[in-house]
């Protein structure tokens, strides 16, 4: 069992990583294997993925963190965005991202924190795409239009009730841009969809 003394230091040092490390920069602070599994066997860390350490006890940081580690190419989307735009009021169990199709699957294939991922064409990936801010880190997340024809697309797989709770939440939404929206629409092939859906709100 570690000292405090030592917990306090190794918690010191993930600090600095926002708390998640990889195998090399823990050997770059003389940090190694027996090391690695001395902080598992006490609890202080878990595995992410191989390779990747989340320091547990990390002081109100959030899975946000893990995921800009891990996917900073990568972007928001679906129900991850349906609830910050609040057109849903259900937190999703995973975190949904966009990523480029070509990823390697074992990439996605983490233990912590649960990841839906949804491959897109590398042309479709940055149409959309924002800035937000989820507990105060910041993101990279697709605009409610671009999130509305992502729902469109995927609605067959959808929940029946989230789906219909996000059209009526973009259609009363003020700040929503239906220009954006149909040339959006277009690139993504939805039109037909958002005519019929959307349009009939409007």
């Amino acid at each position: 069992m570690l000292e405090q003394k030592d917990i306090n230091n190794l918690g010191k040092i993930f600090s600095d990583y926002d708390y998640i490390m990889t195998t090399a920069q823990l050997n770059t602070e003389k940090l190694y294997y027996r090391d690695i599994q001395r902080m598992l066997e006490d609890g202080l860390i878990e595995k992410v993925k191989r390779g990747y350490y989340h320091w547990i006890e990390d002081y109100g940081k959030s899975e946000v963190v893990i995921i800009n580690s891990l996917f900073p190419d990568a972007v928001l989307c679906m129900e991850t965005a349906l609830f910050y735009y609040r057109y849903s009021d259900r937190n999703p169990v995973e975190w949904n991202i966009a990523i480029d199709k070509n990823t390697s699957r074992h990439r996605t294939k983490i233990d912590y924190p649960f990841v839906k991922a949804y491959r897109v064409e590398p042309e479709l990936l940055p149409v959309g795409e924002t800035k937000g801010k989820i507990d105060f880190t910041e993101v990279r997340i697709y605009d409610r239009d671009r999130t509305i024809c992502d729902v469109l697309r995927n609605m067959n797989k959808m929940d029946k009730e989230i789906f219909n709770k996000a059209v009526q939440g973009y259609v009363k939404d003020q700040r929503k841009n239906i220009p954006k929206l149909m040339e959006y629409a277009k690139v993504l092939r939805v039109q037909k969809r958002v005519k019929e859906l959307i349009g009939v709100w409007l």
